[in-house]
């Protein structure tokens, strides 16, 4: 395997107003600046839809606004992240969270959905269905109802060597649980990832 360097990513801030602050990342100095430039823009896309998400068509109610991003894989060439913005309006009960995540396989130079990690054709989506009800059970997590099984594209991250399955606030739990994350091993999905993308590349020890 050739050694390949994470990517180098430096933090941008706007904001309007002292209570309204937004920091993204913003990947620099590869050598592929096509590719540079398509991540940037993917992150950026990303950063205003979920600034969209929370002002929707109220934006004088809104009195504080902050967003930030976790760096949750950066090797291998996947580079993976998570970007949250949280929102609180105007007489509010509470503050809304919103979390959405992008990876990147730069070997091939793409933005992955949850399906591009496995092979074709494998029904991923009824077998980390399954893997999350064991952990739903095992965790004695509480539900706003059955769970049957998650989206084809549903929100996920990589971390290392586990693939994390997330959710976002009410949808599957109440708002005090926070986020329902489900951290999935490699190891567990072994038969069914694609081997040459990024989850491949994860389980390869070396």
């Amino acid at each position: 395997m050739p050694v390949t360097f994470p990517v180098s990513i430096k933090t941008v801030k706007i904001s309007s107003g002292p209570d309204k602050i937004v920091f993204y990342p913003k990947v620099i100095g590869m050598q592929d600046q096509g590719m540079e430039r398509s991540i940037n823009r993917a992150i950026a896309y990303q950063t205003q839809q979920l600034i969209n998400q929370q002002v929707g068509n109220m934006p004088t109610t809104v009195v504080q606004m902050l967003g930030s991003y976790e760096i949750k894989n950066n090797q291998r060439q996947v580079l993976s992240l998570s970007l949250s913005n949280y929102t609180y309006h105007d007489h509010a009960a509470h503050g809304m969270t919103y979390i959405k995540s992008l990876t990147f396989d730069l070997q091939k130079e793409k933005l992955c959905e949850l399906k591009d990690l496995f092979k074709p054709g494998s029904d991923y989506v009824k077998r980390l269905s399954t893997l999350i009800r064991m952990q739903i059970k095992q965790r004695d997590i509480q539900l706003l109802g059955d769970f049957t099984e998650i989206q084809p594209n549903q929100d996920f991250y990589i971390a290392d060597k586990a693939l994390v399955i997330y959710f976002q606030l009410y949808e599957i739990t109440p708002y005090a649980f926070g986020f329902p994350m489900f951290p999935i091993s490699v190891f567990d999905l072994q038969d069914i990832i694609d081997e040459n993308g990024p989850l491949g590349r994860m389980a390869v020890n070396d």
